[in-house]
């Protein structure tokens, strides 16, 4: 029971938190057609995922219940692959077949490219 209520603590914050900084992504552009705030989430997510999990194999900085608090809840509240998929279908859905390929491939490139900098950042020492 204690490792579910620190994961949905965890779950808490990082959905919070990914509710302001897609709406403030959103505000900025208000007339981009793609979906720019989810993203803006997903690749911050993805590199401080890389930077923090790095960071905690390599230095065993983490207990479990902090690893559970920040790297499932936190960040998995954070990150929005299920705000992904349903955007990608709504730009199908619309007729807009390349801008949702390309909201695929950046997804995809950008978020795997930052966790791979994230984490060789987190080596440095």
């Amino acid at each position: 029971m204690r490792n579910m209520l620190l994961v949905g603590m965890g779950g808490f914050v990082g959905s919070a938190l990914r509710y302001a900084a897609s709406g403030a992504v959103q505000r900025l552009w208000p007339a981009a057609a793609f979906p720019l705030g989810t993203l803006t989430v997903n690749v911050v997510g993805c590199l401080a995922i890389g930077l923090l999990g790095g960071y905690a194999e390599n230095v065993q900085a983490f207990t479990p219940g902090v690893r559970l608090f920040v790297m499932l809840g936190l960040l998995g509240g954070f990150t929005t692959y299920s705000s992904f998929g349903y955007e990608t279908m709504a730009l199908l859905r619309d007729g807009q077949a390349l801008w949702a390929f390309g909201n695929v491939a950046l997804h995809m490139i950008v978020g795997l490219g930052a966790v791979w900098l994230g984490y060789g950042l987190s080596t440095l020492s």
